[in-house]
């Protein structure tokens, strides 16, 4: 027995058949941004953020991270549809989810920092003595 075609618009797109780019342009549209300030608080380009959207390329892990951190999103859910996602309904406040987001992608960006910068006086330490 064959799978019924969708009957309406609605039912053609389900989680399962979303994509990375599906999932965060969703994301994205959920906290209220558009391409172009979402590059601007990653640091890349607006064709980047296109090109994710568009599955025409991947980000490397670190934007993946990055990314996550921004949306308000877990990185599983990112790439596979799983784990935490977006929220749809009246708990999803745009400004309240875009600084939560932005807090996220600040510790994210911490965390980073701080371990990069135990690396680089570990190497001056062995420099030294």
């Amino acid at each position: 027995m064959r799978d019924q075609e969708p009957t309406d618009m609605q039912d053609y797109f389900h989680d399962d058949a979303a994509t990375f780019g599906d999932r965060m342009a969703a994301a994205r549209e959920a906290i209220g941004l558009d391409q172009s300030r979402l590059a601007k608080r990653l640091g890349l380009r607006v064709d980047t953020i296109r090109n994710w959207e568009d599955d025409r390329a991947e980000p490397r892990a670190n934007r993946i991270q990055m990314l996550a951190g921004v949306l308000g999103v877990s990185i599983t859910w990112l790439l596979s549809g799983q784990g935490d996602g977006i929220t749809v309904g009246a708990d999803n406040d745009g400004d309240l989810a875009t600084i939560l987001a932005e807090v996220r992608a600040i510790r994210i960006e911490q965390t980073r920092l701080a371990e990069r910068s135990g690396q680089l006086e570990k190497k001056l330490r062995s420099m030294v003595l």
